[in-house]
């Protein structure tokens, strides 16, 4: 578990971080530096947002949006004795309920892993979790904020959510535990490695951020597959960071934008799964889930340290091989199906309001 932690803090031979650090401020601790900042903000944002719709319109999709928190306060009362089997289906609906008030339509690509998996998506958004619910009802990982959200947190907390205080990076060895625990009881878990949210879009700011490795242990240790998910958003048929919740605006601010936008998409490519050796290296495991979904070329890597001889080569987000997941032997590519069999894939899920 030290080791866990060292690797999350810094590099995998660094000494423990101080309470402070110098040159810093004494003001300034180590764990305030450990909390994932962004390189992207407001001026990341649309400067217009082009076409919107009437003032009705959103004041229908605001009513219909409160409509559905109001469910989820009943939602957050029911989950708990629920069947198994239904809770799924319940946080689906709402999720895709909420999407469709809020006027963003749902489309998905690939195949949604039927067994537990530990599902790593890019963040732009506050909309990423309901597009994730939406797709594979899963717990999620969230800051410890949210649990005292209205409406959100209880919510949250009837689900399973794992939650984790990034102002107490000592408390990751035992938030990778839960997870890896939760993932052995049969239950899939949602990520977002990049621990905040980035614009995706803007090339001029570093809109990606780099996934950290410390949750990827949690499936190496619990023999569980890793499925990469990667979210766009669209805004009249064209790449855009309208829906991006960056910087020091508000919540309300981004609500407001996606309220007024007409024809906004929020699309979810389902990636194949990565299946890990039993003594995989997160790292390992982390840069390759980081480049399938930030759609950068990777070198075969060896997830395994005493595994036989192989590799591993993450295909190109939206390219879904047949096979069980990616690990092929070193030097093979997976076979890419035609653009047409790509297309044949994508389901629209909602339509907007």
């Amino acid at each position: 578990m030290r080791r866990l932690l060292r690797t999350a803090l810094g590099g995998p031979d660094e000494p423990p971080l101080p309470a402070a650090l110098p040159g810093r401020g004494a003001g300034v601790t180590a764990e305030e530096l450990w909390r994932p900042t962004s390189g992207c903000g407001s001026w990341c944002l649309p400067a217009a947002t082009g076409t919107t719709v009437s003032r009705p319109r959103r004041l229908a999709r605001l009513l219909g949006v409160l409509g559905m928190l109001l469910a989820g306060v009943g939602l957050a009362a029911l989950l708990p004795v629920l069947p198994a089997r239904h809770r799924g289906a319940a946080l689906r609906g709402w999720a895709r309920g909420t999407l469709r008030a809020l006027g963003v339509r749902l489309v998905v690509r690939g195949r949604t892993p039927r067994r537990p998996a530990l599902l790593v998506a890019n963040h732009v958004s506050w909309l990423d979790i309901l597009a994730v619910l939406a797709v594979a009802p899963a717990r999620m990982l969230a800051k410890r904020e949210v649990r005292d959200w209205p409406v959100v947190g209880p919510l949250a907390a009837a689900a399973g959510t794992v939650f984790v205080d990034r102002a107490r990076p000592r408390d990751l060895p035992g938030t990778v535990a839960r997870v890896a625990a939760a993932l052995r009881a049969g239950h899939p878990v949602a990520v977002f490695p990049e621990g905040t949210t980035w614009c995706g879009e803007v090339a001029d700011c570093r809109p990606r951020g780099g996934f950290r490795p410390a949750m990827f242990q949690a499936a190496v240790d619990a023999g569980a597959p890793v499925v990469p998910l990667r979210l766009s958003y669209r805004y009249a048929g064209d790449p855009t960071t309208l829906a991006a919740f960056l910087g020091e605006e508000t919540l309300w601010d981004s609500v407001r934008r996606v309220l007024a936008a007409r024809d906004l998409t929020v699309s979810v490519v389902v990636a194949a799964a990565l299946h890990p050796a039993a003594d995989a290296d997160r790292r390992m495991l982390a840069r390759a889930a980081e480049s399938v979904v930030h759609l950068t070329p990777a070198r075969p890597v060896a997830l395994g340290r005493t595994a036989p001889v192989g590799g591993l080569l993450p295909a190109p987000v939206g390219v879904l091989p047949s096979g069980p997941g990616l690990a092929v032997p070193a030097g093979s590519v997976p076979a890419v199906p035609s653009a047409a069999g790509r297309e044949a894939r994508e389901v629209v899920l909602d339509r907007a309001a």
